[in-house]
């Protein structure tokens, strides 16, 4: 069984250590035996591959420039606001309709902070400008006067395996789930995505999208591995992931709860 991870944007999209979500999803895949490839396409990604140039970065296993129809699991880190409005030009230029076609088609993506709110319709900021973004995702953001910052804790919901997960949040944007729309989790401490009605992230046939930062996946264990089963069962129709020893990953976790 082998897994091909399309990481998106890192040159922009990196904020407090995201980039480590990747390490972490490699890493507990191979500790069970299983493949797996990780390719970084930037801007201009699907521009370049078009005109068959390859856009792979050095070290890295995998050669880019594929369609990304052939990935199954995307990852898209977080990023400020100035960041998010270079992207812009570059999902008019392709990108979108790529990232909306892999939504609809079962794709697996992991999606923190400002890469989750650009999965929705758009962002408006504080001043009143909206920027419009991709739209897989039926949701929004609007910019506040005032960042919601710190430690937090929220639980899974049942279709993500109903896990405690501890992070940490930084952002000034709060977003609000479209009707039907079911969120990542529930509050236990902190604000999550507006600091209003107890929600945190969205889960959205396999998009997987949250504010925490940290990396996440690295001392939420439980949370990482249902990522990955849901990756594994859209491609095989099946998953077999081992048990792992997570004595260091849980014990990191609960000194998170606790901290909460």
């Amino acid at each position: 069984m082998k897994l091909c991870i399309a990481h998106l944007y890192p040159e922009v999209l990196n904020l407090y250590g995201d980039r480590g979500n990747i390490r972490c999803m490699k890493k507990r895949l191979e500790w069970r035996g299983l493949e797996c490839t990780v390719d970084e396409l930037g801007i201009g990604a699907v521009r370049r591959s078009a005109a068959g140039v390859k856009t792979g970065t050095p070290g890295l296993t995998g050669a880019a420039g594929r369609s990304l129809s052939q990935y199954d699991l995307f990852f898209i880190g977080g990023g400020q606001d100035f960041e998010q409005e270079i992207l812009l030009e570059d999902l008019r230029h392709g990108m979108a309709d790529e990232i909306r076609a892999a939504v609809a088609d079962g794709k697996t993506f992991l999606c923190i902070c400002g890469g989750y709110q650009m999965m929705g319709h758009y962002y408006e900021t504080a001043r009143g400008v909206r920027c419009g973004f991709i739209g897989a995702v039926d949701l929004y953001t609007v910019g506040g006067e005032k960042r919601q910052i710190g430690n937090y804790s929220f639980r899974l919901g049942e279709e993500s395996g109903g896990s405690i997960v501890a992070g940490f949040e930084n952002h000034s944007g709060r977003t609000y789930l479209g009707s039907g729309v079911k969120p990542l989790g529930t509050v236990l401490h902190g604000s999550g995505n507006n600091g209003k009605d107890g929600t945190e992230g969205v889960r959205d046939r396999n998009v997987f999208g949250t504010y925490s930062h940290g990396p996440v996946l690295p001392a939420n264990p439980a949370f990482c591995d249902k990522v990955l089963e849901t990756a594994l069962y859209r491609k095989y129709g099946k998953c077999e992931l081992e048990p792992l020893d997570d004595r260091f990953e849980l014990a990191a976790h609960e000194k998170a709860v606790k901290r909460r």
